[in-house]
């Protein structure tokens, strides 16, 4: 990630996928009505999550819209442990048609609360 990006906290990999920090993507959470996918094994997710998180596991995500994510330009924030299968998770989801995808890494990263 460049500078630029960095200071901006938003780097666009396609039209429809960015990537976001953990402040970045928590300012959303606070401040606009976001759809927070975390994309983790079952089992890592019942062992803490972001509040209000939706649990699809990436593994899940084939070739038909998900039922947790009925609307295709909602705004959808997507995290995993360290990064790599929440982008996997947003270029499954771009394939499919999403518009609006925020991937912001994993929670290794994450410097606020997480539920369990």
């Amino acid at each position: 990630m460049g500078i630029l990006s960095m200071l901006l906290g938003c780097l666009k990999t396609n039209k429809n996928i960015n990537i976001i920090n953990a402040e970045t993507a928590y300012e959303l959470m606070q401040t606009e009505e976001v759809i927070v996918l975390d994309v983790r094994t079952i089992d890592e997710f019942k062992g803490g999550h972001i509040e209000n998180a939706i649990h699809l596991d990436v593994s899940n995500i084939k070739d038909e819209m998900p039922d947790v994510l009925p609307d295709k330009d909602a705004k959808i924030l997507i995290y995993c442990r360290s990064g790599n299968r929440s982008y996997q998770a947003a270029l499954k989801l771009d394939k499919l048609g999403y518009t609006n995808i925020y991937d912001f890494g994993g929670l290794n990263t994450w410097p606020y609360e997480i539920v369990k």
